[in-house]
């Protein structure tokens, strides 16, 4: 499956599309991970989830509060408007919050795991099967797509990673997989991915993660509470009282985040197939794999125009 070179950026009125990898070469942003899509992160691999209860939950629980709200504004002036509020939002909630509990219920899918001294990606499939994918053969993707209506313009977003079937015999069905993360496309998705890409090419301290939230000693209360006062130390208690209090509980709910959070990601799955524990063991440094000459000069390429990017600004 043929892409643009990586550093290509297609426009159109309504769209645009800034591919990548591959060769996986520097986007120019700082390593962000903005869903809290990092699992596992060490001296060896890197594990990436698509599996974001949290990001669900910040979805959905504004509307609930925005319908609520609604209601209970209408419910002196107008009784009838805010009984159809009310069963107008239960309607347009509803369906989405269906398919999150039935998600729930389900297994969480297996990571996709980087792993840096190999320079290969392991990608679970269907049946227990398993792709091992050369890195530099990995395809990136930002597309961004918007839209404009009466409310004003709408942009929404994806980072699209995809990995080709190293399997020739591969039947059609089978040679390629891809997933995408809604994060808005974009810078946005530049910062995600720069989090495999800077792991991969710089090592495990370029990329920031949130793993620690997998591993919760105390109570829910107890760690929100730590939260509360790990922010205030960095904001003021003014600004935390304000964004971590009443947003983070009111509109946001991160305390329903951390509830089902620790009931499916505490701990994250593993990857359960003998050959690739022993493939996640760590290498001798002299065996690690090293960059293709092609992929060097493209980074070396890259840099020199970041820097006279940055010099210009």
């Amino acid at each position: 499956m043929s892409t643009p070179p990586a550093g290509t950026t297609k426009k159109r009125l309504f769209s645009r599309n800034d591919y990548l990898a591959p060769l996986p070469i520097p986007t120019g942003e700082k390593p962000s991970d903005v869903l809290n899509t990092i699992w596992r992160k060490n001296e060896v691999f890197l594990d990436i989830g698509n599996y974001s209860i949290g990001s669900a939950v910040m979805v959905l629980w504004p509307m609930v509060m925005l319908f609520l709200g609604l209601a209970f504004a209408f419910r002196n002036i107008a009784p009838d408007l805010s009984v159809f509020t009310l069963v107008g939002g239960g309607i347009i909630i509803g369906i989405p919050t269906l398919f999150l509990i039935q998600g729930l219920f389900r297994d969480v899918p297996l990571p996709v795991r980087f792993n840096r001294q190999r320079r290969e990606v392991c990608v679970p499939r269907e049946d227990g099967e398993y792709w091992i994918v050369p890195w530099e053969s990995v395809t990136a993707a930002a597309t961004q797509q918007s839209s404009v209506s009466q409310a004003g313009k709408a942009t929404m977003g994806l980072l699209i990673i995809g990995f080709e079937n190293p399997d020739p015999q591969a039947k059609e069905d089978n040679k390629h997989f891809s997933f995408g993360f809604n994060c808005g496309g974009g810078t946005t998705a530049m910062a995600l991915w720069e989090c495999m890409r800077s792991y991969m090419e710089i090592g495990p301290d370029a990329v920031e993660d949130q793993t620690a939230r997998f591993d919760r000693s105390k109570g829910i209360w107890a760690t929100y509470l730590d939260d509360l006062i790990k922010a205030a130390k960095l904001r003021g208690w003014f600004i935390t009282a304000l964004w971590e209090g009443f947003c983070g509980i009111f509109i946001f709910n991160t305390l329903l985040i951390d509830v089902l959070e620790r009931w499916k990601l505490n701990p994250p799955p593993d990857l359960p197939y003998p050959d690739i524990i022993e493939w996640s063991r760590p290498l001798p440094p002299e065996q690690w794999a090293k960059r293709s000459p092609e992929l060097e000069e493209a980074i070396a390429n890259r840099e020199a125009e970041l820097a006279v990017i940055r010099k210009s600004a």
